[in-house]
């Protein structure tokens, strides 16, 4: 009887050995054709797939829809309407249009700080007020363009001047 057992254990194992090749060839098929399934769809529906940025986990890799067009309850337009001039295609009044979220850029304190600095001292450069406010140069890089932009400061050859109102 051990005979029959050892012997019928050696062919279970044999075959076993001659089905992991083809086992294995099954799995990455099998996965290559879920990979194309994937990319069909993503081309006939318009969905996108997301690249994970460096130091993502992996969990984050996800497949994409589009946004969808309009939620239930939503205007049909946001802002102006639309380019015929028809008003009774516009639901939304110019009131009700989307804003950024958070502060106004030249609003905090280093773009006060910023400022008086320019009013005392107009033509002063970005390398003399950095070492003034005791902050680095392309902070100030960033900030006075948005001080500019927001007509509290202008810019004359190196120089930042206080606007003239």
């Amino acid at each position: 009887m051990p005979d029959l057992l050892d012997e019928k254990h050696q062919e279970i194992t044999d075959r076993i050995k001659q089905l992991s090749p083809i086992v294995e060839e099954h799995r990455r098929l099998k996965a290559a054709a879920k990979a194309l399934a994937v990319i069909r769809r993503s081309t006939a529906t318009g969905v996108t797939t997301r690249r994970r940025g460096p130091g993502r986990p992996t969990s984050s890799d996800k497949v994409t829809t589009p946004p969808a067009s309009k939620k239930p309850g939503r205007p049909k337009t946001v802002g102006r309407p639309a380019a015929s001039g028809n008003a009774a295609t516009s639901t939304t009044p110019a009131a009700t249009t989307k804003r950024r979220a958070g502060r106004r850029k030249g609003s905090g304190t280093r773009a006060a700080q910023a400022l008086a600095l320019v009013k005392e001292q107009p033509g002063i450069t970005i390398p003399e007020l950095a070492a003034k406010m005791g902050i680095k140069q392309n902070y100030l890089y960033r900030l006075l363009p948005g001080l500019q932009k927001a007509r509290k400061v202008t810019k004359q050859d190196k120089g930042w001047h206080p606007r003239s109102r």
